[in-house]
């Protein structure tokens, strides 16, 4: 009988859980200090998409994980239009609460994922852009 290959996991160890916090906090307190900028910005969206999709793909049962990042999301979207039409990058006093809610989430969420499927997540965000 041959043997089933099974795909190795390799959890998410806490050096990699700090690299997703630091491009998420950092970019959020240069926000809140008004040192916003686009770079910062992308960091903190694409480390967002990337927890959020690979949720998606492992289908969470994390109670709201998936909403509270789509609402983040969607936030992040809304700076980003004002951003590249005014060239001003923030975000707002309103719109914090909803970006950081994300933000805590997605650190939440991140010890429940693989780094294949992290990674993966990742080249094919990247790939679709």
């Amino acid at each position: 009988m041959a043997k089933k290959n099974t795909p190795l996991r390799v959890p998410v160890t806490q050096g990699l859980k700090d690299i997703y916090a630091m491009d998420m906090y950092l970019p959020y307190q240069a926000a809140c200090e008004g040192k916003f900028s686009v770079t910062a910005f992308s960091r903190l969206a694409v480390a967002l998409c990337v927890v959020r999709s690979a949720l998606a793909q492992k289908n969470t049962q994390i109670p709201d994980a998936i909403e509270i990042l789509d609402t983040a999301i969607t936030t992040l979207t809304d700076v980003r239009r004002r951003g590249d039409s005014t060239d001003v990058w923030e975000i707002t006093e309103a719109e914090r609460p909803a970006v950081l809610n994300g933000i805590e989430v997605a650190e939440e969420c991140i010890g429940v994922l693989d780094v294949a499927l992290l990674a993966h997540t990742a080249a094919t965000l990247f790939d679709q852009v």
